[in-house]
């Protein structure tokens, strides 16, 4: 039984969702504290996660989609069980205010993480003051567009300078959000996180340092660019394993990666790490950066599936990685397109080799841009010059009179700032884990054993568990419903989702076998396996929390996947869709 302090401790940690409880001490209690804090955080977590399963449909599973409750029976008990949520009622005000379409159109995104710049409302003002002013804007480019740029990013990124006005104001609110100091590190803007991973990897050491390591349980896109690039320029790629189901590092084998016996070289190569998985939801641990620079790697952080305000709260000033990827889009829910962000440590930039890789872009006002196209070819040399000779004037809303620089509105990063680390990740925890326990409770009726409609690979019900859900959708034969059929009739029913692979997963068959799998593993269980080209894993649908979402968001898609316990529900909607007189069936 806990002591009546710890426990009142416990209770207060468990309504703030406040990890880790400070205690102010004296400096020789502080070893009693550290003590006390990791007993309370570690109850606090076991807490939680036990609120959550005992009260939100306890020992109750629905076999039919007609069977779970409403909204509003569901959101009452939600309240109760999480009344601290009502405290993070500022971010719905914001999203009526701010983020009007997302209401108006009914539409639930939860098809990409990041963070946005600017707001719906602060592009529509934007559009009507242009208008007022007999000024054309180009719809779709709000503020901004992104002309490529043939440099070397060693160059670039020691000598290129602040660019314009408008991408210097851009770079100095992207690195005071992220709190970075440009007396630290180099940045260069990219098209996406794709171009960022490629010029790291024409640009990286590889025949000094010739390791590349990964740790991602999913296929990437970016990763697999720099993979190939990597393997061209001789690198030798290794990558972290992931345990069955829950899909934790298999810690063993990437400590033995990290960890040379033998030190033959001053750096061992690059090591790639995220700190959570952007479909799954899986949190690892700092201590592999840790690990990974005592031993002589270089660090790539990947921040891309961080949250808006986790950015800024990992820990940067102790971890200091030697590259930092990130990306931002313009506005959430209606314009994902944006940019990719490279950091680079200013004594890393100097050890890197000339490259003639493309993937560096400018940023430059949309406006002057179109009009200059009409009447020019738009070489990068006349764009170049463009981009130094317009003002940001139209574009940028705010302009303070200090001499360090033009200061931009970028509505969406102040809007984060505003709310704060706790009220943003306590309202992430809430939702996601909410979503898992009632995903969870869906059963197909009419079968001797449990049989759940979803299986969810990663975390369950957990504390600390990111925003991002892998799952899969089984039919009542047991067959699995293929996530791009599940996307696409969420697609009519105005939910975005994703889908993707998942891989390099490490299981025990029930022989005590030991085996690493790649790409496509089908089925319920493990033991099942199919093979799809050289690669094996599996296939899942992956949905993502933003800041943004609210209780009807997950309550409509727990709403959506509970009608797939209709056994006629996939053919149903086949006709639906015939009966619109579309004339090719899709699904």
């Amino acid at each position: 039984m806990n002591p009546p302090r710890l426990k009142e401790v416990t209770q207060v940690c468990l309504q703030s969702c406040c990890p880790d409880p400070i205690f102010n001490t004296p400096e020789l209690e502080q070893e009693r504290t550290r003590k006390i804090q990791s007993t309370t955080s570690s109850v606090c977590r076991h807490n939680f996660a036990s609120v959550t399963k005992s009260s939100f449909f306890p020992s109750t599973h629905f076999t039919n989609h007609e069977s779970i409750p409403s909204f509003q029976e569901s959101y009452v008990q939600f309240v109760k069980t999480y009344p601290k949520y009502e405290e993070t009622a500022t971010i719905d005000k914001i999203r009526a205010q701010e983020y009007g379409k997302l209401d108006d159109s009914n539409h639930v995104c939860l098809d990409y993480v990041g963070v946005g710049l600017f707001s719906q409302s602060q592009v529509k003002s934007a559009e009507i003051e242009s208008a007022a002013s007999s000024q054309t804007q180009e719809s779709g480019f709000p503020f901004f567009c992104l002309t490529f740029k043939s440099v070397n990013l060693k160059a670039q990124l020691i000598h290129g300078g602040e660019g314009s006005e408008l991408e210097s104001a851009i770079k100095k609110r992207i690195m005071d959000f992220l709190k970075i100091s440009q007396n630290d590190y180099h940045i260069a803007f990219t098209a996406n996180k794709s171009s960022a991973y490629k010029l790291v990897a024409e640009s990286y050491p590889f025949q000094s340092s010739r390791k590349l390591l990964t740790v991602y349980d999913h296929e990437s896109e970016a990763l697999e660019g720099m993979i190939n690039v990597s393997e061209k320029r001789g690198a030798r790629v290794m990558a972290a394993e992931f345990k069955w189901p829950r899909m934790r590092i298999r810690s063993i084998k990437l400590q033995n990666m990290i960890v040379r016996k033998k030190m033959k070289t001053t750096n061992s190569g690059l090591f790639v790490f995220p700190l959570q998985s952007r479909m799954t939801g899986v949190s690892y641990s700092y201590q592999w950066m840790t690990m990974a620079q005592e031993h002589g790697w270089h660090v790539l952080f990947d921040a891309c599936s961080l949250g808006p305000k986790e950015m800024d709260s990992f820990g940067l000033s102790l971890y200091r990685p030697d590259f930092l990827v990130c990306s931002f889009y313009k506005i959430f829910g209606e314009n994902p397109t944006g940019f990719g962000c490279l950091l680079v440590k200013k004594n890393t930039a100097q050890i890197l080799e000339d490259s003639t890789g493309a993937g560096i872009v400018s940023i430059t006002p949309s406006k002057d841009l179109f009009s200059f196209v009409e009447d020019s070819s738009g070489t990068d040399t006349e764009l170049e010059k463009l981009s130094k000779r317009w003002t940001e004037q139209d574009y940028v809303r705010k302009i303070s009179d200090d001499n360090e620089c033009s200061k931009m509105e970028c509505r969406c990063l102040d809007q984060v700032d505003s709310l704060g680390l706790i009220l943003l990740s306590s309202r992430r925890r809430y939702l996601i884990n909410w979503l898992v326990n009632s995903l969870m409770k869906l059963q197909h009726p009419n079968r001797l054993e449990n049989f759940p409609l979803v299986t969810i690979y990663g975390p369950k019900v957990k504390f600390d568990r990111g925003q991002a859900l892998a799952f899969n959708i089984y039919d009542w034969k047991g067959e699995k419903i293929d996530p791009i059929l599940v996307q696409k009739l969420a697609d009519r029913n105005n939910i975005s989702l994703s889908h993707g692979f998942l891989h390099h997963i490490w299981f025990q068959n029930e022989d005590g076998e030991h085996r690493t799998i790649s790409r496509n593993i089908e089925g319920k269980k493990a033991s099942r396996i199919k093979n799809c080209g050289n690669k094996q894993g599996i296939t899942v649908v992956t949905a993502a929390l933003t800041f943004l979402t609210n209780f009807k968001d997950v309550y409509m898609l727990w709403a959506f996947i509970a009608r797939f316990l209709d056994a006629d529900f996939v053919e149903k909607e086949k006709w639906r869709y015939t009966a619109l007189n579309q004339k090719t069936i899709e699904v």
